[in-house]
């Protein structure tokens, strides 16, 4: 038996799920929890070690023979988190999550840098929105300077699983659309956001360059093996964001479909072979991670609020779909 291993980083928890894909069947499915600080300034933290934990603890009740049978893995994750790294692949910081909204200021700054909503559209297609990474760079860099002047490479959740299970960093280009740093008309980071987020460093360098190819990035190495008893140099694929992925599962990946995603946030998204941006900035203007683009409605608050209507209800989830 040979088994392709996907994981996926979501927010309250970290899934995995083995496929044999010549059975076109799951072989086996594990997660486990993940916890989320939050406060009532509106911030919405994670540890990259909750995350790394998390895996190493989803695969160690799985079987030997099932861990043995992976000949590639591939990561999709929660999109927009900031995870600041420094020059040796150290977290400088907490990562914010896409959930946190305590940067709100920091949009504003950044938008009336630029000229304002209107030019951040012409710009990248996107205004700066709190869910977004560019605010939370800017705040970084304001509350916490001495950390910032060690930051040598921005990276996004799904990316720093990559960087841990295989020593590579870099981004792909659907998950780098949802930073607010990227002109999605040419897949380009925006000079102009970017210089208004800070003016006196060349923020570019610490941006890995968008890869629009889905590719192998390099081989599980022996340190990440050791502690998720998977088989030593196995190739990962790039990935990508969980919307990314998502569109790619359910075949979305043309004109004519459209798929919805409830989970902590919920969204609905289609596939078009042009980039599609709203004048008033409500619908998220994507690259998706197959060469199109993916236009995109959220809400932050979706499954969160369900479970936890379940939970003082005393009830299952097919009681609550009843």
């Amino acid at each position: 038996m040979q088994t392709v291993l996907g994981i996926d980083l979501g927010t309250q928890a970290l899934k995995v799920v083995f496929y044999d894909f010549a059975a076109r069947r799951t072989v086996a499915t594990r997660s486990a929890p993940l916890n989320l600080y939050q406060d009532e300034n509106g911030a919405a933290e994670q540890q990259v070690h909750w995350w790394t934990n998390a895996l190493s603890e989803a695969l160690a009740t799985m079987p030997e023979q099932v861990r043995n049978s992976v000949i590639a893995i591939s990561v999709s994750g929660q999109q927009h988190g900031f995870v600041p790294l420094d020059r040796h692949g150290e977290a400088l910081a907490p990562v914010k999550l896409w959930c946190d909204t305590s940067t709100e200021a920091e949009c504003r700054e950044i938008m009336s840098e630029c000229g304002g909503e209107a030019a951040c559209l012409r710009l990248t297609g996107n205004k700066i929105l709190p869910g977004y990474t560019a605010s939370k760079v800017l705040h970084f860099k304001k509350n916490h300077p001495h950390l910032y002047a060690q930051l040598h490479t921005i990276l996004l959740p799904h990316d720093y699983l990559n960087y841990w299970l295989t020593g590579e960093l870099c981004m792909e280009m659907g998950d780098a659309s949802g930073t607010g740093m990227l002109d999605i008309r040419n897949r380009t980071w925006s000079k102009e956001v970017l210089y208004a987020i800070d003016p006196e460093r060349e923020l570019a360098d610490t941006l890995p360059t968008p890869r629009l190819e889905n590719e192998i990035i390099g081989t599980l190495n022996p340190g990440a093996a050791r502690a998720t008893g998977l088989p030593v140099g196995t190739p990962v694929a790039i990935g990508g964001g969980d919307n990314m992925m998502g569109a790619i599962g359910t075949g979305n990946l043309g004109t004519g479909r459209t798929t919805i995603s409830l989970g902590t946030s919920g969204t609905v998204y289609a596939s078009a072979e042009r980039p599609v941006i709203d004048a008033r900035g409500h619908i998220a203007a994507f690259c998706s991670s197959h060469g199109n683009w993916l236009p995109l409605l959220c809400t932050m608050n979706c499954t969160v609020t369900t479970e936890l209507l379940r939970r003082l209800m005393s009830i299952n989830i097919s009681g609550f779909d009843d």
